[in-house]
């Protein structure tokens, strides 16, 4: 049967795929538009599968903090392409998952992709995003952070977002600081927040490699184990955020920073994610 301009733009308008694949989908419906659309949708299917192995490099990290401020999120959406991750549909899709992720209290991917979207999940609207697009895309990080005080910093390219949970603020005005050291974890990287969250594994790693560099350099097998410590108090205070020196005044650790800001003024937990 014959389809119109009129036709196509309107399951254009509908499902938001280009016009050769909307004409083609109301071809093989004979004109009936919901087949149309789970003909997009199964293409969409189609293609998803024939990208599986495909590196989402690019994309867009989104952050949302609850009017309290007490609970903080971030998510990304990640694509193939900065040409896609630049585009306002796609940032616009990001921010409607995170939104239906908050509204819902998720607590994981998994969870979000269960949820419904419109007339179908959110798994199957990414599947769908897919067939138009044509990339892969993915909800490549999520995470939820809670805290006395909750503060969040996205950078500017939007590819890495941080969320710093801040405790004993006493009532005082600790978004400044609480940016400062946000800042702090993107540029720095730290491992934890104080020693005492490092991880086990990391603790052996960093031992070993430092008995390691005591071979090579000749000193005796008696003394590895001690040099090796010492190497690990050096990592301690360069790795792990209240032990690093503050960016923005090399004068201080972030935890001096962080008390003359308010007495006992401390970061509780922090979260940091990437894109690429």
């Amino acid at each position: 049967m014959a389809i119109t301009a009129q036709e196509v733009n309107k399951l254009r308008q509908m499902t938001g795929a280009g016009m050769m694949d909307c004409k083609k989908a109301l071809t093989e419906a004979e004109g009936d538009f919901e087949k149309a659309i789970d003909i997009l949708r199964k293409k969409g299917q189609k293609v998803s599968a024939s990208r599986a192995d495909r590196e989402t490099k690019e994309g867009t990290i989104v952050t949302h903090v609850s009017a309290d401020g007490t609970v903080g999120t971030l998510l990304s959406l990640t694509c193939e392409t900065d040409f896609v991750a630049k585009n306002e549909g796609f940032v616009t899709f990001a921010n409607e998952l995170l939104t239906i992720a908050t509204s819902n209290h998720c607590a994981s991917t998994a969870e979000i992709l269960a949820l419904p979207y419109e007339s179908i999940t959110v798994q199957d609207k990414i599947i769908e995003m897919t067939g138009k697009i044509g990339e892969k895309i993915e909800i490549s990080h999520y995470e939820v952070i809670k805290g006395e005080t909750v503060v969040p910093y996205i950078h500017s390219n939007g590819k890495l977002g941080v969320l710093v949970s801040l405790v004993n603020t006493k009532g005082a005005d600790v978004e400044e600081a609480g940016k400062d050291v946000a800042m702090q974890i993107a540029a720095m990287n730290p491992v934890a927040v104080d020693k005492d969250g490092v991880d086990a594994s990391t603790v052996e790693r960093e031992i070993e490699i430092g008995k390691d560099q005591a071979r090579q350099e000749g000193k005796p097998e008696e003394m590895l184990e001690k040099i090796a410590l010492g190497k690990l108090q050096k990592f301690y205070k360069e790795s792990t955020l209240l032990s690093q020196v503050f960016v923005k005044d090399n004068a201080k650790t972030i935890a001096q920073y962080l008390d003359g800001v308010s007495k006992g003024l401390t970061v509780s937990a922090f979260k940091r994610i990437t894109i690429g």
